[in-house]
């Protein structure tokens, strides 16, 4: 961990086994990431953190694992609810645990200029 927008300022290491893909939770007050997990699989982790005049994480916790998709480059393959209680994950396509055939995802950029042409305000 580094302060931002004074990387020199100080640097704090945060996970005990690796990680990658941190992601800060919605609080500031926790930080989230994917660790090795046993058979190949993911853990996702959890961190407290304090910051102020000085910064300070907490003991890593493990929430929970699976058999979801980590990319070694540190790329986001999740996301954390504003809340911090629900994520959503990334499975490797026909992993083990997949149990419905895959369907497509339709993905709507610029959606907001769309609906401007469709329904134009007075």
């Amino acid at each position: 961990m580094r302060p931002f927008p004074e990387v020199d300022g100080g640097r704090w290491q945060v996970s005990t086994g690796g990680g990658t893909g941190p992601l800060w939770a919605r609080s500031g007050k926790e930080l989230f990431y994917l660790g090795p997990g046993a058979s190949g699989g993911v853990t996702v982790m959890s961190a407290s953190v304090e910051s102020g005049s000085t910064f300070r994480a907490g003991n890593p916790a493990r929430l929970f694992e699976g058999r979801y998709l980590m990319v070694p480059d540190g790329g986001l393959t999740y996301d954390v609810s504003p809340d911090g209680q629900r994520f959503l994950m990334s499975k490797p396509v026909g992993s083990p645990a997949q149990t419905v055939a895959p369907t497509s995802l339709i993905v709507v950029q610029n959606w907001f200029e769309e609906l401007k042409r469709l329904v134009p305000t007075r």
